[in-house]
């Protein structure tokens, strides 16, 4: 059993699914994707399968892990062109479990990290999944997110610089300056904040092992997967951190890039071509694209960061201790804004002791 679970917690489940007709016998739950955040978990009967998302054993901090607005905003999503899963049931904290969470339909296919499935292995149809991972992205950022209700989800307004100060805090110094290894690439995007380019629904961690592919020919998507970090904002936020996650050959690569590696295989498209497609869909400026992608990159090292001390501090995900995980992100930002590489970290620096 997962250690997520007990009897009581599984028979609570159990009755709970029972009762909205989404099972009959005894469960088999099995964790399912990259988990360092939200839980995802595969729940079956012996006969049919349905997907659980919970956030992570209490306590949570407040405004965080916030499940039933996830399941909202997938549910105003179904007859959109946007593939997503149908929300089936939720539950209320302390309703079935003393988490909230929701149930969702599974959707059949690969999540494609690595490598390509042998079934789509061929590079005409690696180009397919390439270009509809970008033109899903064209099709979320055309949903109009008042008419589904969703005009509450967030502030477009004043997104990128809002964004920017909101991430910096997360690694300030006490007197709020910047750590001096982030210090200049922050400076540089903030001195080079681009208006909003629009006000659609931003995923915020859309990549290929985001979404579940068609299990056959042609490459499609079947499913777009982890919507806890949606909001309102820029649709070019989006498309600067999918880029951001797509590796480039001969580059030294992140461990976001890493999870992503089937896209250096042959046919996927680079960088530029999905660019390119998504100007093309969309009639979007993407002249200022480097600057969405180097924030990327950094708020992803600020993100590590933050997560870094946590661990250290005994409260995080042994994941994160590695102080090199961070500065992979400081550097792959430096390239994209054109700077020289990042200062040393402080903890990398030489001391008395070892020089």
């Amino acid at each position: 059993m997962n250690a997520e679970w007990t009897p009581e917690t599984l028979d609570a489940l159990a009755r709970f699914l029972r009762e909205r007709g989404l099972c009959e016998g005894d469960l088999d739950v099995r964790r399912i994707g990259e988990g360092h955040s939200n839980l995802t978990f595969l729940v079956s009967d012996g006969v049919g399968r349905v997907v659980m998302r919970r956030p992570p054993p209490p306590p949570t901090p407040p405004g965080a892990h916030d499940m039933l607005r996830e399941a909202r905003l997938v549910h105003a999503l179904r007859d959109t062109q946007v593939p997503v899963a149908r929300v089936l049931a939720t539950a209320r904290a302390g309703e079935v479990l003393d988490v909230p969470f929701y149930v969702m339909s599974f959707a059949e296919g690969p999540v494609v990290t690595t490598s390509t499935p042998a079934t789509l292995d061929r590079p005409e149809i690696r180009r397919q999944i390439g270009e509809a991972l970008i033109d899903t992205l064209a099709d979320l950022h055309a949903v109009d997110w008042r008419a589904a209700g969703l005009g509450d989800l967030g502030r477009p307004e004043g997104f990128n610089a809002r964004h920017l100060r909101r991430m910096a805090r997360l690694v300030a110094d006490a007197d709020g300056s910047p750590p001096p290894h982030f210090a200049v690439v922050e400076a540089w995007l903030a001195a080079h904040v681009p208006p909003e380019s629009g006000a659609a629904i931003v995923h915020n961690d859309y990549r290929i092992g985001n979404v579940v592919l068609a299990p056959n020919p042609p490459g499609r998507v079947a499913a777009v997967l982890d919507w806890e970090l949606a909001t309102i904002g820029d649709p070019l936020f989006d498309v600067g951190y999918f880029l951001a996650s797509v590796p480039e050959a001969d580059s030294p690569r992140t461990p976001t890039e890493d999870l992503g590696t089937a896209m250096l295989e042959d046919g996927y498209p680079t960088r530029k071509e999905l660019a390119d497609r998504y100007a093309e869909r969309t009639g979007r400026d993407v002249s200022n694209l480097d600057w969405y992608t180097a924030l990327a990159f950094w708020k992803l090292a600020a993100l590590y960061e933050y997560s870094r001390r946590r661990t250290l501090r005994g409260v995080g995900d042994p994941y994160y201790a590695d102080p090199a995980l961070v500065r992979s992100f400081l550097e792959a930002a430096h390239r994209i804004a054109g700077l020289d590489e990042p200062p040393a970290a402080p903890e990398d620096r030489p001391t008395e002791e070892t020089r």
